[in-house]
């Protein structure tokens, strides 16, 4: 099964791309954000640990309906790095584990494809787990007006902020194996999409070999150690 890892800088288009091949092309995506929230859910492993640590800290850190109050338990950590840590620590294992759980049972469902989408792809190191890699990007002017149409009250200064906050599109469209431009409309986006889908679409002849475990085993260690390399 191909594992296609898909990233993109802030309004840059990611979310309609992964839309899109999920409704158009039926690929199973595997969203690493509804994964973090999922994690920390009442009374899964992550949320029990991350309340155990930070129940004194966070006074407010449990709302009326039992869930974690994101923003307060941000703010604590942000301003205690070392706290920070701790969080990660907690929470990164669980979502690399619930995104491991998620690619296997694609697997075992007999997918050709699945999507791995998530903002920080490269930065996580998750970039080492997908066959290929694809980020979509769009200019810098384009960026900030979707940024202010979705928040008007979004100076450009601080859209301009979030934009620096991330990786540079320069990198990200370095380090990818496919780019997907996203200036113009999203019929000629829906078009580079499919066009990328015939490209990368893998054979039945070699989705049935990857049920052969040996040749699975090869060609998953394959793609780990070429990402590797790549990366040194």
């Amino acid at each position: 099964m191909l594992v296609i890892g898909l990233t993109g800088g802030i309004a840059c288009g990611k979310s309609t791309v992964s839309e899109r091949l999920e409704k158009s092309y039926h690929i199973p995506i595997i969203d690493a954000d509804k994964v973090a929230r999922e994690i920390v859910e009442p009374h899964r492993d992550a949320y029990n640990r991350v309340v155990h640590y930070f129940r004194d800290k966070v006074p407010d850190l449990i709302l009326e309906d039992g869930s974690l109050n994101r923003p307060a338990l941000g703010k604590h950590v942000f301003a205690n790095h070392s706290d920070l840590k701790v969080l990660n620590g907690i929470t990164h294992p669980a979502v690399r584990f619930e995104i491991l759980r998620q690619i296997l049972i694609s697997y075992v469902k007999g997918k050709k494809m699945c999507v791995l989408d998530v903002p920080l792809l490269f930065e996580s190191g998750l970039d080492k787990f997908c066959g290929i890699t694809v980020t979509v990007v769009c200019k810098k002017e384009t960026q900030i007006e979707r940024i202010r149409s979705r928040n008007p009250q979004i100076s450009i200064e601080e859209a301009e902020n979030r934009i620096k906050a991330q990786m540079t599109q320069e990198e990200r469209t370095q380090r990818a194996d496919y780019v997907l431009e996203n200036d113009s409309t999203p019929v000629l986006l829906y078009g580079r999409v499919q066009s990328l889908i015939g490209k990368i679409k893998p054979s039945w002849i070699r989705t049935i070999l990857e049920y052969f475990p040996p040749f699975a085993f090869v060609s998953g260690l394959a793609v780990v150690m070429i990402k590797h390399l790549r990366s040194m």
